[in-house]
């Protein structure tokens, strides 16, 4: 009988098992990226667990947290990080490293490392801050300034998003009744994507000749990882470099992004951006009414003034007027009082006559009168009619 020169497959997978089995006895931690990811409804979370070098990855094995655990970890992850285990997220995994002649190789999850996912993220976050630093953008937009009464704002923010609802209602339909034009850019919110997405809508906004008072992005909240996209460097480096001013309401009161550090401006909700403009707006109105009433009253001040002056003037008119018709009333109280003085019917009344001449002129003397001359002599009581003899 011939040697078998061959194994059987199940004694090859034997060997393997025995040889990984002895290769990593116990629990080892394993840092991988999660490529996908499926909860089974028989409770069972599978897993395909994938590292990437700079060409692509280098390395992809199957992974399981079996129901017993499932539950608890996946919970874990989500209360730490305010997200689902999802793909495209880097984690310490503890597992077990099991070998099966049927199945192959497959790691079995029975802890994760929620803190080595979060401090990645918070050393890109200030890696990213001391770059933005360095190249002098932190505080680049915060010498723009918004207009005294902003009237034109450009949004970037999903379309169906609540958040952008929400902001549009409360600014619209604001209590004093401002006006204001309000764009939409729609743009990817989260995710890997939406950087590019967000940038691509802040250059839609220059190409478009809008000529907008201020850029606002707006977004709701979200989980950390939803909102991780908020720290990308090329985000907030494009946000630094717009010429226009950049106000930001991100997230919750908890969340804080470098998108926020280097806007203009940010403030924590839609609705509290709704109210920054509409609280800009109506201290402006407020300062113009202050200034219309001032001046109001300044007017006023001025005519009351006038006034007075005038009423000062017809006085001393007046006065003047006053006086000078005292002055003619007494210059002809005297002349009615020489005009009865000499009346010549008081002389006539007196016993004495008066004497004309035939043209009626009054007689003062003899001189130039002849015999045959017709004289008038004037009585009290009536007029007699001589002619001179001699």
């Amino acid at each position: 009988m011939l040697e078998q020169d061959y194994l059987e497959l199940y004694e090859l997978q034997q060997i393997i098992r025995e040889g990984v089995e002895e290769a990593v006895p116990g629990p080892v931690r394993v840092r991988a990226e999660v490529a996908s990811i499926q909860q089974r409804g028989n409770g069972h979370c599978y897993m395909e667990l994938s590292q990437s070098g700079l060409s692509g990855p280098v390395a992809k094995v199957r992974a399981v947290i079996w129901r017993s655990n499932a539950s608890a970890l996946l919970s874990k992850f989500a209360a730490a990080t305010g997200a689902p285990l999802q793909p495209g997220v880097a984690v310490i995994f503890e597992v077990l490293v099991n070998y099966s002649e049927l199945y192959g190789l497959t790691l079995v999850v029975s802890d994760l490392d929620v803190e080595h996912t979060l401090g990645e993220a918070e050393l890109r976050r200030r890696e990213t801050i001391e770059r933005l630093e360095k190249e002098e953008l932190i505080d680049l937009q915060k010498e723009l300034a918004i207009p005294d009464v902003p009237y034109s704002l450009a949004v970037i923010s999903a379309p169906d998003a609540a958040g952008y609802g929400d902001f549009r209602r409360h600014l619209l339909e604001n209590e004093y009744g401002f006006a204001f034009d309000v764009r939409l850019f729609e743009a990817t919110m989260q995710g890997e994507g939406a950087p590019a997405s967000i940038i691509e809508a802040m250059e839609r906004i220059t190409e478009s000749g809008f000529a907008a008072d201020a850029v606002l992005i707006l977004r709701g909240g979200g989980s950390t990882l939803d909102l991780a996209c908020f720290d990308d460097y090329d985000l907030c480096a494009a946000i630094a470099r717009y010429q226009v001013p950049v106000f930001t309401a991100i997230g919750h009161d908890r969340d804080n992004h470098i998108a926020d550090l280097v806007a203009c401006d940010s403030v924590k909700t839609p609705t509290a951006l709704a109210d920054l403009f509409i609280s800009a707006v109506a201290q402006e109105d407020e300062r113009i009414q202050d200034f219309a009433h001032r001046l109001r009253m300044g007017l006023l001040a001025s005519v009351s003034a006038a006034e007075a002056a005038l009423d000062r003037r017809l006085r001393i008119i007046s006065l003047a007027i006053s006086g000078k018709i005292s002055v003619e009333e007494q210059k002809l109280s005297e002349l009615q009082s020489r005009i009865l003085t000499f009346n010549p019917r008081k002389l006539l009344e007196s016993g004495y006559t008066l004497v004309t001449d035939a043209s009626g002129r009054l007689l003062k003397s003899v001189r130039g009168l002849k015999s045959g001359d017709t004289l008038d002599v004037r009585f009290p009581d009536g007029t007699v009619n001589c002619t001179v003899n001699g």
